[in-house]
């Protein structure tokens, strides 16, 4: 017979809840006031298209691989920072499925799309935007770095407007993202001006 113990997943949400610096509660009723006011809104239509683009960081790889391929003097950088991008996806979903944090379940706020998983923490979609956002926000001209965190801002906005994420999911995914890429700096850099 195996000795190890089986988590109650009710005992793992109060692990992950207490590590949180957010009161439980609060976690619920920040996502709980994001989807009470941009509920019905033509806000939810993009949040669900959002998120349908960036399922598995697809957007984000997918741009870079497009750069690379029109900017041939940067070729390089944009191959590295989509391999940083891919690289902060892969590293969110090790942790979700280290912590196993279930998706909110809000009774009377019913998720507005489907999912790929059942476990919320970190947010993946997040850590993709973030890690592209500063990635590729180092390879591109200011007014288009600028632009692209914005369209990094809105997909992390849009998991908590479905309601697939909590507050904290999706801070925890942005801050893994923006330190994948910048973990992965030197390495993008390294290859400047070789084209």
């Amino acid at each position: 017979m195996d000795n190890t113990q089986l988590v109650d997943p009710a005992h793992r949400m109060e692990a992950v809840s207490s590590a949180s610096p957010v009161a439980p509660g609060a976690d619920e009723a920040l996502l709980r006031a994001v989807r009470t006011r941009l509920a019905a809104t033509p806000l939810t239509t993009g949040a669900r298209a959002l998120s349908l683009a960036g399922e598995h960081g697809a957007v984000w790889i997918a741009g870079g691989l497009v750069a690379a391929g029109v900017d041939r003097a940067r070729r390089g950088q944009w191959l590295r920072a989509a391999a940083v991008v891919a690289g902060a996806h892969l590293t969110s979903m090790v942790v979700k499925r280290a912590v196993r944090r279930p998706r909110p379940d809000l009774p009377d706020l019913a998720p507005l799309a489907r999912t790929a998983g059942r476990h919320s923490f970190p947010s993946s979609h997040a850590a993709s935007a973030a890690a592209a956002a500063v990635a590729y926000g180092r390879v591109l001209p200011w007014p288009a770095a600028t632009a692209l965190g914005a369209g990094a801002a809105a997909m992390c906005v849009s998991r908590l407007v479905i309601g697939v994420h909590y507050p904290t999911d999706v801070v925890a995914g942005a801050l893994l993202g923006a330190a994948s890429a910048g973990v992965g700096r030197d390495w993008v850099e390294s290859v400047a001006g070789r084209g």
